[in-house]
């Protein structure tokens, strides 16, 4: 399984009533640079995300569901408003998004290996990357970085810390996934 990757954001002057704001804020920004400006999934954990959420939703982000009866509900600002309207001091709010990055597609049944643009790829492609890997691999990651670079720079935030579910330097995995490819 990947590395799950997180942006952590402070806010000077925060008052706990613009969380919401704040959080559509970070996810447009999410939107702008590649992302689509849907959520995928939002909940609500009290204390910490080793409860169980107090709130959870997932979205169909198919064209059927975009046409029909509650197509808006997905959107930003509306599946904030949704998941935040019990706002809590001790809640955790957790949003899912789909990504554009590009995912290399192993050779099955005679088909010749590629490289895909996929909303729901992830950043690391497998061992059997093509030597053009770390031009797309690359490209996945200024698209990371843009987007940090776009939530501090249109957020207002004081500062940010973009770290792994593992704990592992960031930029260490990176060079060595790269290295790999080289």
């Amino acid at each position: 399984m990947a590395d799950q990757l997180y942006l952590s954001v402070w806010f000077p002057n925060f008052r706990f009533a613009d969380l919401p704001a704040r959080t559509v804020a970070v996810l447009r920004q999410f939107a702008r640079i590649g992302g689509l400006p849907r959520v995928a999934a939002a909940a609500a954990y009290p204390v910490s995300f080793a409860e169980p959420p107090v709130y959870s939703r997932v979205y169909v982000l198919d064209k059927r569901a975009m046409e029909g009866p509650g197509a808006d509900d997905s959107l930003i600002e509306n599946a904030v408003a949704e998941c935040m309207e019990l706002l809590h001091e001790d809640t955790a709010y957790e949003f899912e998004m789909k990504w554009q990055l590009w995912t290399y597609e192993a050779p099955v049944a005679g088909l010749d290996a590629a490289w895909a643009f996929d909303e729901e790829s992830e950043l690391w492609e497998d061992d059997d990357a093509r030597a053009d890997a770390a031009k797309y691999i690359k490209e996945n990651v200024e698209m990371l970085l843009a987007f940090t670079l776009s939530v501090e720079k249109h957020c207002g935030v004081s500062s940010r810390l973009l770290w792994t579910e593992s704990g592992e330097p960031l930029a260490e995995k990176l060079v060595a996934r790269l290295q790999k490819l080289n």
